[in-house]
């Protein structure tokens, strides 16, 4: 039976504690220093907690130790990696492919490498560019376990990377913001702002708006965001990504707040036991205990640029929203009649809606220059609202939308989910013995056993025993399935050695290390990685990306004419005095678009 692992981000411990509370199997976190995104470190002390909650229900801790380093930053590194050991992590995610030949040099100082008590693991990072079957094995032959696939890979290429490498785990990315470029491939932050993507500090170049010029000069766009792609969604593929050969599916945003990563989680957890109950002899959750909601999760409510399955099941249009890239959140209606103060300004003004509005909502519309404004309701009396500020271009027939749900932000910022694991309990009662077995939803059998002195009852006792053995507040177990077996007649058992009978079983539970396997034997290999603060001279690519401009156009040369505009186009920054120009070159032949350094 396949186990399906869903691995949710944490930016700090209070998130990875909602995660695992709302679902996930696993949680990525990033280490003191080292990872993916600068502004989202946690000290060893927090990721030892993290630990210690997520194992009780065997769900996982992955650490993310993944931008490129400096020759001084190596030493430190591999020793973090050495402290992520101790503490309990289960596998650290790296890019910088140098730290392999450093660990595998100090084999007999660290842990993962040899010691039969580390259960680490490491996994090659999106950033190291896993694109094709080639490339996942060499890393499998390098010591990884896992690879981490790059977003823009279809179902079927998955698929295909699986059935020639049968022996990686392939996690993939299914829901959150997409980078435009292949991940560990995009310079342009450092090029343009001197902050490095693969040092964890993008500045989000693709995020600007661009003005876009042809050969000659005209200008085809001013102010779109021609880069910016919609966040991914992969909730209705999730079957298909199984079926394909993926066993983790990742949920980005290490810099989202918690409400956040608690409705993404729960609602990918919901879907993918509803894909293990459809095939219950094929398919299980990798760790145990299942939840309880007190909201509906609804991944709309939550921070989106609008969804696209991207490459999923091939190349389409609509990966962009050229007029913004924040979240406009869902369509709530549309404006009827406005009521305006004498000064002209708007007091108030009806909603076309059925949707129910709170206090504090944020709203949104565009003008008729297709910029997105937003605007807070002070106050909402049924249809009708009181924006505390809102620009005179708000008119009848203007499309509301909602990015700000008050009502399903207040009830997240509650406790919000409860995750129990089931057990089952099987009581043996003999002359001189209790023997207690808990069975959990993985089938892991913890036992206990108190020398007993056999007394008859004087009335029926089994009510009580039941009562006792189930008596699991606290903790994160509950148990409605007890066998009672005694091989004597009516047997009084104080409630006193119950609870030391049940108190045992758990802690054996509870005491249990994560399972992990053993690592291949690290070899000593190396990628080549592009310098940091190198020599940008000549025309170099800031970006190689699968998303294509000229297919969202509609100008794509594998199924209409040439475009009207004379080529190379190039694109600038609208809002830099600067004014640089980068060149769009089309590489159809392996058709990618990448951005050019003049």
């Amino acid at each position: 039976m396949k186990s399906l692992e869903l691995l949710a981000p944490a930016k700090n411990l209070e998130c990875g504690i909602s995660a695992i509370d709302h679902g996930a199997d696993a949680v990525y976190i990033g280490a003191p220093k080292f990872g993916a995104r600068a502004a989202a470190g946690n000290s060893l002390e927090d990721i030892e907690k993290l630990c210690k909650h997520a194992h009780q229900f065997d769900v996982r801790i992955f650490v993310t130790v993944n931008t490129l380093l400096h020759d001084d930053e190596i030493p430190v590194a591999v020793s973090l990696i050495q402290d992520l050991d101790r503490i309990g992590v289960d596998a650290v995610l790296i890019q910088d492919m140098r730290l392999i030949s450093h660990l595998s040099s100090l084999r007999s100082a660290l842990p993962l490498c040899t010691a039969k008590t580390s259960h680490l693991s490491l996994h090659a990072s999106t950033q190291t560019d896993n694109r094709t079957a080639e490339k996942v094995r060499m890393l499998r032959d390098m010591g990884f376990k896992r690879v981490v696939l790059a977003r823009e890979l279809s179902i079927n290429e998955i698929r295909q990377i699986h059935e020639e490498v049968p022996d990686v785990e392939l996690e993939v990315f299914v829901h959150g913001a997409l980078c435009v470029s292949y991940s560990g491939i995009c310079y342009a932050s450092e090029y343009c702002f001197g902050r490095s993507a693969n040092r964890g500090e993008c500045a989000q170049f693709c995020r600007m708006a661009f003005d876009l010029k042809d050969a000659d000069g005209n200008t085809i766009m001013e102010r779109k965001h021609l880069l910016s792609l919609k966040d991914f969604a992969q909730l209705n593929n999730l079957e298909h990504l199984a079926d394909a050969g993926a066993v983790s599916f990742k949920i980005e945003g290490r810099l989202k707040d918690v409400d956040y990563v608690k409705n993404v989680t729960a609602a990918y957890s919901e879907a993918l036991n509803a894909l293990c109950r459809k095939y219950p002899d094929r398919y299980r959750r990798a760790s145990m205990g299942r939840c309880t909601y007190t909201f509906k999760p609804d991944i709309h409510k939550s921070f989106n640029r609008d969804f696209t399955t991207y490459f999923a099941n091939g190349r389409q249009q609509g990966l962009v929203n050229l007029d913004t890239p924040k979240a406009v959140g869902e369509q709530v209606g549309t404006v009827k009649e406005i009521r305006r103060r004498r000064d002209g300004s708007i007091e108030s003004f009806n909603v076309a809606s059925t949707a129910a509005f709170c206090n504090g909502d944020g709203l949104c519309y565009y003008n008729e220059k297709r910029e997105l404004i937003g605007f807070r309701v002070n106050r909402a009396e049924g249809n009708r609202l009181f924006p505390l500020r809102v620009g005179n271009d708000l008119k009848p027939g203007t499309t509301l939308y909602r990015n700000h749900d008050q009502a399903f932000i207040t009830l997240l910022s509650k406790p919000s989910s409860e995750r129990k694991i089931v057990v089952k309990m099987t009581l043996h009662v003999s002359e001189h013995e209790l023997h207690l077995t808990m069975t959990d939803e993985h089938n892991n059998r913890y036992e206990s056993l108190l020398p007993y002195e056999y007394q008859q009852a004087q009335k029926p006792q089994e009510d009580n025993i039941r009562k006792q053995l189930t008596k699991l507040g606290g903790t994160p177990y509950v148990c409605n399935d007890i066998t009672i077996e005694s091989d004597v007649e009516a047997p009084f058992i104080p409630s006193s050695v119950l609870a030391e009978l049940r108190r045992k079983a758990l802690l054996c539970h509870t005491d249990i290390s994560p399972k992990g396997e053993k690592e291949n034997a690290i070899t000593s290999k190396t990628i080549n990685t592009p310098p940091l603060g190198g020599d940008w001279g000549g025309a170099f690519p800031l970006m190689t990306c699968r998303y294509c401009l000229r297919h969202e156009l509609g100008y794509c040369t594998k199924y209409s004419a040439s475009m009207p505009w004379k080529e190379p186009l190039t694109i600038s920054l609208s809002d830099s005095e600067k004014k640089e120009e980068f060149r769009m070159r089309f590489n159809c032949a392996k058709c990618q678009m990448e951005i050019i350094r003049q």
